[in-house]
């Protein structure tokens, strides 16, 4: 959601799975975005995308009977309050024309979550759930979890929705993050839970496809690596301050091209590695 990626809180520095996937698409776009916080608009996609996931959290609070189609749809209006509340900056540029749109938008996606599942036949055991672990090397990995799932077996199920379509010429692209995100938050339920997680579970709901996969232990041990591997050349950067330019398809995509040597642009002096405050997740 857009308040917990832009939320700030006086912890540490962390990799969260954003924050990773930027640094491997751009370092410079990791710097613009975890350490100059440049400000970047949220697309009404972002915005659309953010209401779902708040009507969702909330429609999981309710009681299993209760978790109807007509009680989502109603839920829409009550999680726009809440993402716009928490943020108002959010409603620049977005007229009433605009908002109904989003909103009508946000209530066809919900209604499509019920052709992917039935909410009222199980009880998650949490939604939107702050995971937080260091590793054995010092890395700490926080992130928000979507939905967790726990079978009476104590099989474990991570849950992630996706609610906009990718370009088709980033489509791919958008798939491999997807599930980077997932193995991300799977070895931080490993190594927080003691649990390899049964399955990870993408719901695009714009799609309406589920894609399911099954980690096992040697791939996400090898993907933790990864992470400490990534983490470790982040502070490297971080304390130089050589954070370069990558350009690559994605760059069409990017808000902050005009701080971007690669298109002429300048960065802002470098504010230096951030003691304690740093971007949620």
């Amino acid at each position: 959601m857009i308040e917990q990626a832009e939320q700030q809180v006086r912890r540490r520095p962390a990799l969260s799975p954003s924050r990773a996937s930027d640094f491997k698409q751009c370092p410079l776009l990791y710097r613009f975005r975890a350490i100059d916080r440049l400000p970047e608009p949220p697309s009404p996609a972002q915005l659309r995308g953010s209401v779902v996931h708040a009507a969702l959290e909330q429609l999981y609070a309710l009681p299993p009977a209760e978790r109807v189609p007509a009680t989502a749809a109603a839920l829409v209006a009550p999680a726009w309050q809440r993402v716009v509340g928490e943020q108002p900056g959010l409603l620049d540029g977005v007229d009433a024309a605009t908002r109904d749109d989003l909103l009508e938008q946000a209530r066809a996606l919900l209604s499509g979550y019920y052709r992917l599942e039935d909410p009222t036949r199980f009880d998650p055991q949490s939604c939107e759930q702050l995971v937080e672990v260091e590793l054995a090397d010092g890395t700490l990995l926080r992130g928000f979890v979507d939905r967790i799932d726990v079978a009476a077996t104590g099989e474990v199920r991570v849950v992630d929705y996706k609610t906009g379509k990718a370009p088709p010429e980033a489509r791919a692209l958008a798939e491999f993050k997807a599930m980077f995100q997932m193995k991300f938050y799977a070895v931080a339920l490993l190594r927080s839970r003691g649990v390899l997680p049964a399955r990870l579970r993408l719901l695009y709901l714009a799609d309406e496809q589920v894609l399911d996969y099954t980690p096992d232990l040697d791939e996400l041990e090898r993907f933790e690596k990864t992470l400490t591997a990534i983490w470790r050349a982040i502070q490297s950067a971080g304390a130089t301050g050589d954070f370069r330019p990558q350009p690559s398809r994605m760059c069409d995509w990017c808000a902050h091209q005009a701080h971007c040597p690669a298109f002429g642009g300048t960065p802002p002096p470098y504010p230096g590695w951030p003691e304690v405050a740093e971007p949620a997740a």
